[in-house]
């Protein structure tokens, strides 16, 4: 299987720069992959797509402001931060440029020397670990120096950092958006549980290499990124009582089915309450043991995201979906639009 296999023609002007006024107001394409069918609607229609008694899984991860500008303060040459995780205490994992300059004892500060960081380790493909001093609470102080991590297809400037969070976005951690939750809005996600479907909520921290291009032609030497997932213990019972019932696990992007499906693998097809890193790749082959339906947005050509959506639907109908959402103008990517997938 070739990641060449994954290709698919994607005019640049598709790829949407800046989020819609409405969340909700997105493009929603249904497909099912069991009667090869599509069907165009709008995104607030998703409650038309789920039944009573299923579940509605949500990644509840909240984006940092990660990106950070400061300078060398030996030299005071610029120098830019993304912080990718917390390794321990005040430690991180950043992603420097311009990195070679950044040697063990190099010290940068932040925002006039309220955030100063020193170079501890030095790590591969402009990684640093990095400790932060800074007075007060962490941060309290990211938010007010740092800018949203924004995928680099996006050229635009954010005007309201909040449209890159869910409405339900509460754990800080991630690198970036679980995009495929940003069509939900509060009075939405009422509906859907007044209809009698189960919200339910874990958390998976989405790494930067989420971003990462396959540069790999055989798709089985790719190697995925690790990423921090949790899944509560009431949030698992939940889970046990709607499959125990007959209801449906519908996930809310991939990042929540990586989190289901490695719980999944790890116990054997049954859902338990579960936290750990995860580096599980989804490929055409696997067979999913907990998600039913899902829906994401539309992802990059020959990327792992369109490997896993095709895992489910099968490579065929995915590429003719793509093709369908190219020819009636859908949005991609990020601020684009979703598909619902069953």
């Amino acid at each position: 299987m070739n990641t060449s296999d994954f290709d698919f023609d994607l005019p640049e002007e598709l790829i949407a720069q800046t989020p819609l006024k409405q969340r909700d107001s997105s493009k929603l394409l249904v497909i099912d992959h069991h009667h090869k069918t599509m069907k165009d609607t709008h995104f607030d229609h998703i409650i038309d797509e789920l039944n009573p008694g299923d579940a509605l899984v949500m990644n509840d991860t909240r984006v940092l402001p990660a990106r950070l500008h400061g300078e060398k303060i030996a030299t005071h040459g610029h120098v830019e931060f993304l912080l990718l995780k917390n390794t321990q205490g005040d430690q991180w994992e950043v992603l420097a440029k311009p990195a070679k300059r950044l040697k063990i004892g190099s010290q940068i500060s932040f925002g006039d020397g309220r955030l100063k960081a020193t170079v501890k380790e030095e790590l591969e493909h402009g990684g640093r670990i990095v400790e932060f001093s800074y007075d007060g609470i962490f941060l309290e102080v990211l938010e007010s120096l740092g800018e949203m991590p924004l995928p680099p297809y996006i050229h635009e400037k954010l005007k309201d950092r909040d449209r890159y969070q869910t409405v339900y976005a509460k754990e800080n951690g991630s690198a970036a958006a679980p995009t495929a939750g940003l069509h939900f809005t509060e009075d939405l996600l009422s509906k859907i549980e007044a209809k009698g479907v189960n919200l339910v909520y874990l958390t998976l921290h989405v790494g930067l290499g989420t971003f990462r291009p396959v540069s790999v032609d055989n798709v089985d030497e790719h190697q995925m990124h690790s990423e921090f997932y949790s899944l509560s213990q009431e949030a698992a019972q939940t889970l046990k009582n709607v499959k125990a019932s007959g209801g449906r696990i519908v996930a809310v992007g991939t990042t929540s089915i990586r989190t289901l499906e490695t719980i999944g693998n790890k116990f054997a097809g049954h859902i338990e309450a579960d936290s750990g890193w995860t580096n599980i790749f989804i490929k055409p082959g696997y067979q999913f043991k907990i998600v039913d339906a899902f829906s994401t947005n539309f992802h990059l050509p020959k990327s792992t995201l369109v490997m896993l959506v095709s895992a489910f639907a099968g490579r065929d109908f995915v590429l003719e979906a793509y093709k369908h959402a190219v020819d009636s103008h859908y949005r991609f990517f990020s601020f684009g639009d979703a598909m619902f997938v069953k």
